[in-house]
């Protein structure tokens, strides 16, 4: 599932393509909102709120959600007056808008919403502090994270109650960096403060990055610590790093591997054992 960066930066291309743009024709492809229909409406603005995307309009708000396989493509017009050649079948397009010179297309969208101002307002309400926000409190993120001591770090983090913007991906590597082992609980957590000044610093490095690294080495297999790389050697001890369903219940019904967690054993002990010493080599 995309995470808060990867919306980040299709929010910064909705809004570069449409922003201070009238709508001339828009179209909803869902049941719900099908009749519904905003062209003449000029886009004041474009954001994200942790995985949420948000298009402003004076008289309502485009709330979109991409789940799992959701994207946004923004096209040129062809000068021909035709349609531009969609990258994505047509049949998977659940939002269409079109200005005199782009066209967006949201395609595969896992939620799509018109709503009023206030609706939107609710609908995101018990959203959590988002790292990549300008209103972003870490004091409010730990208070949240503490109004359940005994969960598991790697559990609240995803929590989207706790803040808005960290998934999978994130968790494994915060957790990997602030050696904490995920099933930590919160209550646990030698500094917690740490945990979420890296939740901070990551997400804000990636938010305009067309390919996530935490390591500081793109390409080559080491752009992450740790997700993604079950089995293979820690870059760090070379340790082997284990792959593991975590999560509470509900969360283990969710998307399979959205709910998968990487750790290193040796980097990231259980509570009450220390950490392996670190090999000479480490990547940078």
């Amino acid at each position: 599932m995309p995470e808060g960066d990867s919306i980040y930066r299709e929010a910064a291309l909705l809004h570069g393509a449409l922003a201070g743009r009238t709508l001339l024709a828009s179209e909803f492809r869902v049941p719900a909102f099908a009749a519904v229909d905003v062209a003449g409406q000029t886009i004041e603005r474009v954001h994200s709120r942790g995985k949420h995307l948000l298009i402003h309009l004076p008289q309502a708000v485009l709330h979109s959600h991409l789940k799992m396989e959701g994207t946004w493509h923004v096209y040129g017009l062809p000068a021909d007056g035709s349609r531009p050649h969609w990258r994505r079948p047509g049949h998977t397009a659940r939002c269409v808008l079109t200005t005199a010179d782009h066209q967006a297309v949201g395609f595969s969208l896992g939620e799509l919403h018109v709503f009023s101002p206030a609706e939107a307002q609710k609908h995101l309400a018990h959203l959590g502090p988002d790292p990549l926000g300008d209103d972003w409190d870490a004091g409010e993120a730990r208070r949240r994270l503490l109004t359940q001591p005994d969960r598991a770090i790697g559990v609240a983090l995803l929590d989207q109650r706790n803040l808005a913007g960290v998934g999978n991906v994130y968790r494994s590597e915060i957790c990997f960096l602030a050696g904490i082992h995920p099933e930590t609980p919160v209550r646990s957590v030698p500094d917690l403060e740490r945990a979420l000044a890296l939740a901070h610093r990551l997400l804000g490095i990636n938010k305009l990055r067309p390919r996530r690294c935490t390591t500081g080495t793109p390409g080559g297999g080491t752009d992450l610590w740790v997700y993604g790389r079950g089995g293979k050697p820690c870059l760090r001890c070379r340790g082997h790093i284990e792959r593991a369903t975590s999560g509470e219940a509900a969360q283990r019904r969710a998307a399979q591997e959205d709910r998968v967690i990487y750790f290193c054993p040796r980097c990231q002990p259980p509570p009450g054992r220390p950490a392996a010493p670190q090999s000479p080599w480490v990547a940078r």
